[in-house]
């Protein structure tokens, strides 16, 4: 007969409850995070146009940081405890972009980055609360960190629709 192992309290000053909160808001950036870099991989792949060099290769530094995020955000729901989500199935019912169906021209391609990069750094602010009261300085590092990239990128992408 199979002896079900123990696996050992976590015991880091986060209750339970708020661990268990905050793993929550971070699977949601988590979604909003792997749906944005998925659109911005397509995006770099399917630009064309005047700007599609100077597009592509922007897409490619934006989707390679993405990436990146993607296994911090998913590592810090690990250290406090819960799985990280993974399947497409759960991101798409926890993000709160939609995907682009098709394929937009360049212009447009710009203006759903914008918003994508704008919800996910919503996401990313509203679990300030949580995280705050819980004390919990890790999380808000990659919040912190998070926002600054998306707001930065957004800014940057913004510029390209100016005339």
């Amino acid at each position: 007969m199979a002896t079900k192992k123990m696996s050992m309290a976590i015991d880091i000053g986060i209750t339970d409850g708020e661990r268990k909160k905050i793993a929550e808001g971070l699977s949601n950036l988590l979604a909003d995070s792997y749906t944005l870099y998925l659109m911005t991989h397509n995006f770099h792949w399917n630009v064309t146009g005047p700007q599609f060099n100077t597009l592509h290769t922007m897409f490619m530094t934006q989707y390679t940081e993405q990436w990146t995020a993607l296994d911090v955000i998913a590592e810090r729901i690990r250290a406090l405890g819960y799985p990280a989500p993974g399947t497409y199935k759960e991101f798409a019912k926890r993000a709160s972009i939609s995907e682009v169906e098709g394929v937009p021209k360049a212009t447009e391609m710009i203006k759903h980055l914008v918003r994508a990069q704008e919800a996910t750094a919503r996401t990313a602010r509203n679990l300030f609360p949580v995280v705050d009261k819980a004390n919990d300085q890790p999380t808000a590092d990659v919040l912190t960190q998070r926002i600054d990239v998306h707001e930065k990128t957004a800014w940057m992408l913004r510029s390209l629709l100016e005339d």
